[in-house]
């Protein structure tokens, strides 16, 4: 089935209401706590489904799916520790936040740490969120490509431009309410996939069970370096395991939950800590389902192309000619789907990838001019020039968010999923590590932590020059002359998975060791760690 008249009607109709919501906000926007979080005037359920549609963007729309088809579900494990993750911000992460009526997640570090450590970790937030917002967009882009054959990076062009200009000019507003309206997109999207591959397989829903299950599509398991399909090990170091998956999902979420402006820009703007709290458990309550649902659309699309062979589909399952498994769900979407319902589903999938970049176009921009420009640059500017500051920095990231999917183009991988979670691995550079520190101890100061940082990011630097391959074994050996065993373990100490959780590991126990024996040195923490508050119960409710 060809991309008909009908579906084009869809998608313009769609483009043209999420575009004009820029214009019907940008009229309120005349202070930063204005653009950025609406004055705090939020409740929370509509906060809550923000957030859900911010954390499911096309990643989950597109590459869940993706990883499943050609995959199993291990990386599902990462999902599975929300609930624990979010449980524990809720104690210790939320109340500083709400208490102090932060715009950025950062500033907590400056009282704690000083202002050099409150750059290092916004710097590093706007890099993390330049990476996923180009992964976002390329996702989009191959859908964009399918529909309309046009070239990937025209796609690529045209979706940052047309998410960027209702982001910049509608400010937090804008980005909330399109995402209440983007989120039952998704939703409505991916149900008439379901509803269309069960429909056509003899035996529905029981059929792709048994089939799926028979293959080990259900089971925790990844490619091996053969493309061969195994069960992943209940523990290991050396390769992804099943511990480890729980562990890396636990430590991403609290990183979410503590250092993600993309996250505290939207709790901190809910009316009370109450409805603060409300909207991340609606985020958790609906986000979970969503992910295990397209976990489940990728196993069905398998099963439909096992039962209806065509040659594309297994190209895109076994990588041939250099097809992609993320570009699976666009192929069904575009050659099986019924005229105007393709246009209902690529709605929800271009729905779910601008809620999620619109969310950190504007989580940037907040940090951007909060951390950096206004505390550093421009100390006693009007509102008005701090609101056009934002969106001079809202349109940079948008420029760097198409240059890194352009970029994307180039990448070799089992699935975007697996880089995905590669790149937030090796980028986290000990941010979680840092608030752990600054919140559940009471020792140490800005030298420890900067010693800290130095070992995390020598650290992180060397796995990211491993996964890029400037760092082998007989290079070692060839020009360090290290002995072959130690060699070969230096240039791959653990599965680039790990990383980041080795690499806030590393944050911590240095600075706190540092702390004992070197800089012993204390100050007031008043309200400034979980064991040294002082503000009333009423405060924090």
């Amino acid at each position: 089935m060809t991309f008909g008249t009908l579906d084009w009607v869809i998608l313009i109709v769609y483009f043209l209401a999420m575009a004009m919501m820029g214009p019907l906000f940008a009229r309120k926007n005349k202070s930063t706590e204005s653009y950025f979080l609406g004055n705090r005037s939020f409740p929370g359920w509509l906060i809550g489904l923000s957030m859900f549609a911010t954390s499911i963007s096309s990643i989950t729309f597109v590459a869940y799916p993706a990883d499943a088809y050609k995959t199993a579900y291990l990386r599902f494990l990462l999902a599975l520790m929300l609930p624990v993750g979010i449980f524990i911000a809720s104690i210790l992460f939320l109340p500083f936040f709400r208490h102090a009526r932060v715009t950025s997640a950062f500033e907590y570090l400056e009282g704690r740490f000083g202002p050099g450590v409150r750059v290092y970790a916004a710097t590093t937030f706007i890099i993390n969120q330049v990476v996923r917002l180009s992964l976002i967009l390329y996702l989009v882009s191959l859908l964009v490509h399918e529909m309309t054959g046009w070239d990937r990076y025209t796609c690529v062009f045209i979706g940052g431009v047309f998410t960027a200009f209702y982001t910049v000019t509608g400010g937090i507003e804008a980005v909330i309410w399109t995402d209440f309206i983007q989120s039952f997109l998704l939703w409505g999207g991916g149900l008439v996939c379901l509803y269309v591959a069960v429909s056509s397989v003899d035996g529905g829903i029981p059929t792709v069970v048994s089939t799926a299950w028979a293959d080990g599509k259900f089971m925790l398991g990844d490619l091996n370096k053969e493309g061969q399909l195994v069960r992943a090990p209940l523990f290991s170091l050396a390769e992804k395991s099943v511990i480890m998956m729980f562990l890396i999902g636990l430590a991403n979420w609290l990183t979410e939950y503590s250092s993600n402006q993309n996250v505290i820009q939207k709790y901190v703007a809910t009316k009370n800590p109450k409805e603060a709290k409300r909207a991340i458990w609606i985020c958790c309550l609906c986000s979970l389902p969503t992910w295990a649902f397209f976990m489940f659309l990728g196993t069905t699309l398998y099963v439909y192309y096992k039962l209806n062979p065509d040659p594309i589909a297994h190209e895109i399952l076994t990588g041939a000619n250099g097809r992609k498994a993320d570009s699976i769900l666009p192929f069904f979407i575009i050659k099986a789907l019924p005229q105007g319902f393709s246009g209902l589903v690529i709605a929800g999938v271009l729905a779910a990838a601008m809620s999620s970049l619109s969310s950190s176009i504007n989580a940037i921009s907040a940090v951007g001019i909060t951390d950096i420009y206004k505390r550093h640059i421009v100390r006693q500017g009007t509102d008005r020039h701090y609101v056009v500051a934002a969106w001079g920095v809202s349109i940079l990231s948008s420029i760097l968010m198409i240059g890194g999917a352009a970029l994307l183009m180039w990448a070799n991988s089992k699935t975007l999923q697996d880089t995905s979670t590669k790149l937030n691995s090796l980028l986290m550079c000990g941010l979680l590590g840092l608030y752990f520190f600054g919140f559940v101890t009471v020792r140490g100061d800005v030298r420890a932590v900067i010693v800290s940082l130095v070992c995390t990011i020598a650290f992180s630097a060397w796995m990211m020059f491993i996964e890029m391959g400037l760092i082998t074994k007989s290079l070692l050996m060839g020009v360090l002359h290290l002995p072959e065993g130690f060699a070969g373990w230096a240039a791959r100490p653990m599965d680039s998975y790990y990383a980041g959780l080795a690499g806030n590991i590393i944050m911590f126990a240095v600075a706190y060791v540092l702390s004992i024996f070197v800089f012993t040195a204390k100050r007031n923490l008043n309200n400034l760690t979980f064991w040294t508050q002082d503000w009333t119960e009423d405060e924090t409710k």
